[in-house]
C-alpha cells in the first residue's frame, strides 16, 4: 500500500506518527518499504514474511478486543464507581 491509502484506513493517525510508526516496523523487518522512480516518487509498502505470520494472530485479538471492549467499559465503569470514595 501507498502512504496516503494507509492513512485513510487508520483513522485519526497523523503524518508524522504514521511515518514514525512505519519507520520502526521497517526496521523491526515487519515492513518492506520500496521506492519507485515515478514523478512525483511512489513509496510502497508490504508485509514481509514476518509480517504475515503476525497478520492472522494480530487480527484475531484485534477481534476480540474490538467485540469485548463493551465489557471493559462496563467493568471500568463499575469499577470506578466503587473507588469513588477512595483517596
Amino acid at each position: 500500500m501507498r502512504f496516503g491509502e494507509l492513512r485513510r484506513r487508520v483513522d485519526g493517525i497523523s503524518d508524522r506518527m504514521l511515518s514514525h510508526t512505519l519507520t520502526q516496523l521497517e526496521r523491526d523487518g515487519v515492513v518492506a518499504r520500496t521506492v519507485r522512480s515515478a514523478i512525483p516518487p511512489h513509496v510502497d509498502y508490504t508485509l514481509t514474511p514476518l509480517g504475515q505470520k503476525m497478520s492472522d494472530p494480530l487480527s484475531a485479538l484485534i477481534e476480540i478486543i474490538e467485540a469485548e471492549l463493551p465489557n471493559v467499559l462496563e467493568a471500568r465503569s463499575a469499577h470506578g464507581a466503587g473507588n469513588s470514595t477512595r483517596a
